[in-house]
């Protein structure tokens, strides 16, 4: 019996020496990829059972502050940080902020019409018009010049947006700026706007919530949520005409132009591309991860994560709805990974 109790007195001991050598990485932000990295995370975890990465999904704008702060060791953001919020990094950390693009999505409009299941097609000046409270008909002619042979009521749209500072807030305000100067004059593009109009969700979630629950309603939400919850969403029509719908396909074709010219900082927009095919409102997402990461095993598992996400981990994307990253990016990205000490 004394010798089963020394065994189990050595047991306890052995775990909490390996719990102790467990290094924990911490993230915040974006929910246009939380199914994603939730994947990638566990994924991750069952081949480096010693490194735990929890990401919590709080919106792009707490992805920013968070680890501008340092109160965690990465953000993430479906809209590259600004020139202001680059130096605030570096006047606080003493040290750049990284982005690393990790995949590509699609916002699409969601909308709750009763007896209209199938997928609406929508012009910009549609889109700006709602979002500016102009339009404020399902009727409206806009709206139904592009939908020939559907039957419209004659109700008034409720308008969803987000109510936290948000990435995929950017892609949406980012392409209403650039199809409606006058959407770009009154609420410009942010992670976090002065509205217009409308009722605001918290996180994808909250809108989805909010659209499903409220009659004639329209809001905006990552493509997943949309394909998860089972719920109509429209096509938009790009810069050469077409009404497209959001797929992989399209969300890629988006990405086509920027992928040969990416910057050397990986802050890009592709709303608005204007290839045959390309989804107008697409976008990468970014990993935010600072330039010097003091702990060592806290660098060597970022920097590994990294490297396998963009092998390993590209390939999972498609069975979530996402796309890719083209091989030009992830060529340019797995360099300045080494930028990282």
């Amino acid at each position: 019996m004394k010798r089963t109790a020394g065994f189990v007195v050595a047991g306890v001991a052995m775990l909490a020496v390996a719990a102790s050598g467990e290094t924990q990485i911490t993230g915040t932000g974006a929910t246009f990829p939380y199914p994603m990295y939730s994947k990638w995370f566990n994924e991750y975890r069952k081949l480096h059972p010693d490194i735990a990465i929890n990401y919590q999904s709080r919106g792009s704008g707490a992805g920013i502050q968070q680890v501008t702060a340092g109160t965690v060791d990465f953000g993430a953001s479906d809209g590259p940080m600004n020139d202001m919020q680059l130096k605030e990094f570096q006047d606080k950390r003493g040290c750049e902020v990284l982005h690393f693009p990790t995949v590509l999505g699609a916002d699409v409009p969601t909308y709750n019409i009763a007896g209209v299941t199938q997928a609406l097609n929508f012009t910009a000046e549609a889109l700006a018009g709602i979002y500016l409270g102009k339009i404020t008909k399902w009727n409206d002619p806009e709206i139904a010049k592009a939908n020939p042979g559907v039957k419209l009521p004659n109700t008034d749209i409720v308008v969803v947006h987000r109510s936290d500072s948000s990435g995929t807030t950017f892609i949406w305000t980012d392409y209403l700026s650039k199809v409606s100067k006058e959407w770009e004059m009154k609420a410009g593009r942010g992670t976090a706007v002065n509205w217009p109009v409308g009722l605001g969700g918290q996180g994808n979630e909250g809108v989805m919530g909010q659209v499903k629950q409220t009659p004639n309603s329209i809001g905006y939400v990552e493509l997943i949520y949309a394909l998860q919850n089972k719920v109509p969403f429209g096509k938009v029509k790009n810069p050469v005409g077409e009404f497209v719908e959001a797929n992989l396909a399209s969300v890629t074709a988006a990405a086509a132009g920027a992928a040969k010219n990416m910057p050397d900082d990986f802050r890009v927009s592709i709303t608005n591309a204007s290839g045959k095919g390309a989804y107008p409102i697409s976008s990468f997402t970014w990993l935010l991860i600072p330039a010097k990461i003091s702990d060592p095993a806290k660098k060597k598992a970022l920097t590994d994560f990294l490297a396998w996400m963009l092998k390993d981990g590209q390939t999972m994307t498609q069975a979530l709805s996402y796309a890719p990253l083209p091989k030009e990016v992830v060529a340019k990205e797995t360099k300045a990974i080494a930028k990282i000490k």
